[in-house]
Parts: C-alpha cells; sequence; structure tokens
C-alpha cells in the first residue's frame, strides 16, 4: 500500500520526535482505510455515510497520500541516479520532503475542488449519415455519472437540475450510475431531478451502481419522478413526418445481479427501419457491437474520463480503449462523456474536467 512506503521513505527519515511521526503515522493510516470506514458506515465501499465536509476531507486525504507517494517514487528514483552519478551516499533533506508532501497536499486539494464543482457546458457537435433535415442542429443534453450520495447531495443536484434546465435543448438524457446508496438513503438528494426539463421530455439507462442497491426499487423510484426509462428498449421522436430512434440498454454488470444484460436488438425491435438510432449504453467498451448493429450515435459515460490525467490510460484497457471523448467506430460516432460528477470513493479530477454535455445534431453529406 502506498501508505507504508510514505510511512517508510517520508515520514520516519524526518528530524522529528518520535511521538510526533508516531502521531502523524496514525492519521495517514487512519485516512488511508477511507473504503473500510466506507463499508462500516452504510455496509457499502460505494456509500460512504459520514457528514459531506468528512466526506471530501477524507477524499482530500486519500488523494494527498497517493500524489505524495508519486512524489516520494521520483525522489527515490532522483537520489539512486545521483548517488550512482557520483559514487557516494546521497540522502533526501527535509525541506525537500516537506516540499513534496506540499505540492501533495495543495494538488489533491485542486483535485476534489474540480471534483465537486457543479459542472460547466461543454457544446459538441455530432454529424449523422441520413439525419433527417427536420433535425438538424436538435440538440441533446447528455448526463452521466451523477453519483448522488453524501458528496453531491440535493443542494448539489439542485444546482446542476438548475444550470441543465438553462441549456435550452430538446432532449435530456442520462446514461446510467445515478446513485451511491438506497432509495432510503438518497430518496430527498435525488428528488431535484424531478425538476429537469425538455420539450422532448428525460430518458435514461440505469448504470452498473444502480445494480449494487436494489436496482428495480431504484428504476421504480426514477420513473416515478418522471424519468422514462428505456432498459433494452426505444422511442421515436418526432419532426413533422421526420423520425429519430433513441434507444437504451440495460448495463453489461446486469446479469450478475439476476438482471437482464443489454440486448441491442431488443432494444430495437420494431423500429422503424432507416431511421437513425441514438444509442444509450452506460459502459462504452461494447461500441463495435452497437456499429455493427446500425447505430448512428451511441452516448455513453462510466469511465469518468479516466480522473486523472495519465491515470486514464490505466483505465482503457478496461473499456477497450474509449475513456473520454470522441470515437469513430465503424462509421458510428461513440461519445464518452468525463461525467457530470463521479463515484466519493475518490473524488479527485486532474486534467479531466466534469460536464454538462450540450450535443448538437448535424446532418452528415
Amino acid at each position: 500500500m502506498p501508505v507504508f512506503y510514505l510511512l517508510a521513505r517520508t515520514l520516519w527519515p524526518l528530524t522529528l520526535p518520535l511521538p510526533v511521526k508516531l502521531g502523524i503515522a496514525v492519521l495517514l493510516l487512519a485516512a488511508s482505510q477511507y473504503h473500510l470506514w466506507s463499508r462500516l458506515s452504510s455496509g457499502s465501499v460505494f456509500a460512504p455515510e459520514f457528514p459531506r465536509a468528512m466526506v471530501i476531507l477524507f477524499n482530500w486525504a486519500l488523494g494527498a497520500i497517493l500524489l505524495l507517494a508519486v512524489l516520494q517514487i521520483l525522489l527515490d528514483l532522483g537520489t539512486l541516479a545521483v548517488m550512482a552519478a557520483r559514487w557516494q551516499s546521497v540522502t533526501i533533506p527535509d525541506p525537500l520532503r516537506y516540499a513534496a508532501a506540499t505540492l501533495a497536499a495543495i494538488i489533491a486539494a485542486i483535485g476534489v475542488g474540480n471534483a465537486t464543482r457543479v459542472p460547466p457546458l461543454k457544446d459538441v457537435e455530432i454529424a449523422i449519415r441520413g439525419l433527417p433535415p427536420q433535425f438538424d442542429g436538435y440538440r441533446v443534453l447528455q448526463l452521466t455519472d451523477l453519483h448522488i450520495s453524501r458528496l453531491f447531495p440535493a443542494s448539489w443536484a439542485r444546482a446542476m437540475v438548475a444550470r441543465a434546465n438553462e441549456t435550452d435543448v430538446d432532449l435530456i438524457v442520462i446514461t446510467g450510475d445515478f446513485i451511491d446508496g438506497s432509495v432510503a438513503m438518497r430518496r430527498a438528494d435525488v428528488e431535484p431531478l424531478r425538476d429537469l426539463r425538455a420539450p422532448d421530455g428525460v430518458f435514461a439507462i440505469p448504470g452498473n451502481h444502480e445494480y449494487f442497491f436494489d436496482h428495480d426499487e431504484w428504476m421504480r423510484h426514477l420513473s416515478g419522478m418522471g424519468l422514462r426509462m428505456l432498459p433494452n428498449a426505444h422511442v421515436v421522436l418526432a419532426r413533422g413526418a421526420a423520425r429519430l430512434v433513441l434507444a437504451g440498454v440495460t448495463d453489461l454488470s446486469a446479469p450478475q445481479h439476476g438482471r437482464p444484460g443489454p440486448d441491442l436488438a431488443g432494444a430495437l425491435a420494431g423500429a422503424p427501419q432507416g431511421v437513425p438510432v441514438i444509442l444509450l449504453d452506460h459502459q462504452p467498451r461494447q461500441a463495435r457491437r452497437g456499429a455493427a448493429g446500425g447505430v448512428a450515435l451511441q452516448l455513453s459515460g462510466h469511465t469518468h474520463g479516466g480522473m486523472v490525467v495519465g491515470l486514464d490510460r490505466l483505465v482503457a484497457p478496461a473499456n477497450n480503449g474509449f475513456v473520454s471523448g470522441r470515437y469513430e467506430v465503424g462509421g458510428m460516432t461513440l461519445y464518452v462523456s468525463n461525467g457530470t460528477a463521479l463515484w466519493p470513493g475518490f473524488a479527485l479530477r486532474l486534467g479531466r474536467p466534469s460536464e454538462l454535455t450540450r450535443i448538437t445534431l448535424r446532418a452528415r453529406p
């Protein structure tokens, strides 16, 4: 664990009194066990049930520990290089260790601030072959990975909904991971979603986190709030005689929880032929299957954009290389949003900002 590396390589060599070192060591060990405390607080590592300020503090401390571990590794590698060049023993001075700790703490604070803000609006234009002229300029707002929780409570949700309603779009879609917690735990926090408004409605699909907390109860509750769920289903949007299909599939993790897995053929059963299809699929990894199934545009989330520059490369293999932004996949456009929020167990964003994504559709020649 990174914390033990810090205890041995950063804390212990410092010229501090032993009681001070022991006190700092206890604090570092306690902060590093954030996920354990979360499980003890709610029964799930995904739903820390602490006051928001404490959840923010835990995320800051955990981020600082991880960042300081990286900086300490760089210091140690630099020291080894100097020792090899001079052929003599070299020690890292205390001021350099303190500087590294200060830098890690500042960067972690910036990362947590980036993660917990109400996201800015990001405009994206996507051209679609065969898009009827009546839908040229049609605007869709994508929300995803809201992770409404103690970290993203009702006050955050109200501010996010207010900003979303100001975007002047035709349609709002939510591509999964609404919550972290049960309906009983999150009922008041999700209530602001009831106020989302768009002329053609608000449509959504479940993400993997809905299956962690009584999926069926959440689907009933969200539907009762006016959100139209599309689990392996579709609707037809109309502009006069022109048509556009909006389809949704369940999450890849659904079969592990005894629920139907994603079924694109089932979602499109009965859809009009020759009409462009927009697909909502929480995880982007099956984008090639969507392209093979005739989808024109797939909207996904799940990856949080990788959260931190560099870390996104570690996220890529589990998602078939699809992490953040626009991809062209077999004639289909895939857009992977960085997310409106993210999991409160590691709330850090550096170089991968959250977003409210306003997508304007354009006819492709």
